[in-house]
């Protein structure tokens, strides 16, 4: 059933230590952010306070880095890795990139800069699970793995509930306007692989603080 499916990529990469969070420590609170697709905007509440890794990851991908010495990656840098050149980057990484995987009654997902579901940024950090948040409806924000503290770049939002993903997926966000959006974007054609068959876009992150 498509309600079931996989929600794995293949990563890249594992790092098992957290570099420079310090150097993009937010001060979190009341978060949101707007995402910009080729369909229109998705506007999303970020869960600072109850999974604040999982959101600094986030929000250096959506913004890059400013400050940075060229050294390390990972969630709080704003720097990635560039799957395909091995280049470390700075840019946002969530830009021009492909909704590559649409399941429709389950989920769209994003966020690889190769728009193959095999991509990431060059690092992976652990799970950041919270007892209050959960895939209970529709619009809920989560971080797509390939199994425990996997996570890097990718995420999805459901179409519907999905309680079998809780303990498995990291929820950080929720859509609070244009989920007639993620809704649209969920029903279009898909090819065998769930990628639709016209381009989709993510094509910038605005976070609002």
């Amino acid at each position: 059933m498509a309600a079931m499916a996989s929600l794995q990529y293949v990563n890249p990469r594992s790092v098992g230590r957290l570099f420079c969070r310090a150097s993009l420590r937010l001060s979190m609170s009341d978060l949101t952010a707007t995402l910009h697709t080729t369909e229109g905007e998705i506007e999303v509440e970020l869960y600072d306070e109850r999974v604040p890794t999982t959101v600094e990851n986030f929000v250096g991908l959506a913004e890059g880095a400013d400050d940075y010495d060229g050294t390390e990656v990972g969630p709080g840098t704003g720097a990635w890795e560039d799957p395909e050149s091995s280049e470390k980057r700075i840019d946002p990484l969530y830009t021009d990139i492909d909704i590559h995987r649409i399941i429709e009654n389950f989920m769209i997902q994003m966020g690889d800069p190769t728009g193959t579901g095999r991509g990431g940024p060059g690092y992976s950090f652990d799970d950041e699970f919270h007892d209050e948040l959960s895939h209970d409806g529709p619009g809920v924000l989560s971080m797509a793995n390939s199994g425990p503290n996997t996570n890097g770049s990718q995420f999805f939002i459901t179409l519907d509930a999905q309680p079998h993903l809780d303990g498995k997926h990291a929820v950080f966000g929720k859509v609070i306007d244009g989920m007639d959006v993620v809704e649209s974007i969920g029903s279009v054609d898909t090819d065998r692989n769930d990628a639709p068959t016209e381009e989709m876009l993510l094509e910038s992150v605005d976070v609002h603080r």
